[in-house]
């Protein structure tokens, strides 16, 4: 029966969230049941493009990519794959008609990783917009529910909180991305001076999207406001301690929330939460 197939291939996107992200788990389970599976499954296909342009060094990252391109788009145009996991991302598109451009744009994002770019600020606000945007919106699709008055007032919002995320990411894996990967992803920075001048002024653009972002979260619906706030909880206080840290410091070294503060924080945005205090 395929429906067994369809819960193989929700429990592998699931299992690969878990495996790859305690924030982001943790968030899923404070949504409402019914959308756990489709974020998952928008989860586990974001990823696994991530892993090919990521930690794939010394295979054809190029061919794997635009393989993984060509089946993407085969299971979107069939309804089903023998990849699970875009198995399971097919039918949550289908079943919230999300928009193809934004799956263009995310791939194309992708693509972009495989070249030794010199971003500037066109680039990079392009490489925002494909790799974390859109990824928001493919979400926020699931969380308003076909409602596209709410997705359209919802829109800025969430493209928003993703961009904060993304640069949170961008400060978090600066070492690694510069010196594993060679890639300086924020525009016109020469990582010989990188002073605490300049980190500062990047923890200003990104204050300013996690500000706008807790608008659009607090007219989000019941079932995902808990959710989504948690896992703003988790990526504010991740960004409150690289805050903190001199700039030679970040180079050096992965800053971290330890798993029992996760722990905490959620259940403190849960009180919240039920509470009504956002």
């Amino acid at each position: 029966m395929k429906a067994l197939y369809d819960q193989l291939s929700d429990n592998v996107s699931k299992l690969t969230t878990r495996s790859y992200s305690t924030s982001f788990s943790l968030g899923i389970l404070a949504l409402s049941k019914r959308h756990r599976k489709d974020i998952y499954a928008i989860y586990g296909f974001v990823r696994l493009a991530d892993e090919i342009v990521d930690s794939f060094a010394g295979y054809n990252q190029e061919y794997l990519l635009n393989k993984f391109k060509s089946e993407t788009y085969e299971a979107l145009e069939n309804k089903i794959s023998l990849n699970p996991i875009l198995n399971a991302f097919q039918h949550c598109v289908h079943a919230y008609n999300i928009d193809r451009k934004l799956i263009d744009t995310f791939l194309d994002s992708m693509e972009m990783d495989l070249s030794k770019i010199q971003y500037n600020r066109e680039k990079y606000e392009q490489y925002i917009l494909g790799s974390a945007e859109v990824v928001g919106l493919m979400c926020l699709c699931v969380f308003t529910n076909g409602d596209m008055l709410m997705y359209e007032q919802l829109k800025p919002y969430a493209m928003k909180l993703g961009a904060a995320f993304q640069k949170v990411n961008f400060l978090r894996d600066i070492r690694d991305d510069y010196h594993g990967l060679g890639r300086v992803y924020f525009p016109n920075v020469d990582m010989n001076v990188f002073t605490s001048d300049v980190k500062k002024e990047i923890e200003q653009e990104i204050e300013k999207d996690f500000q706008e972002a807790m608008i659009g979260i607090k007219k989000l619906p019941a079932g995902s406001k808990g959710g989504v706030y948690l896992a703003y909880v988790y990526y504010k206080a991740l960004f409150n301690k690289i805050k903190k840290m001199p700039a030679h410091r970040i180079l050096n070294e992965r800053i971290r929330i330890p798993n029992p503060q996760k722990i905490g924080l959620m259940l403190n945005s849960m009180v919240q939460h039920k509470l009504n205090w956002i």
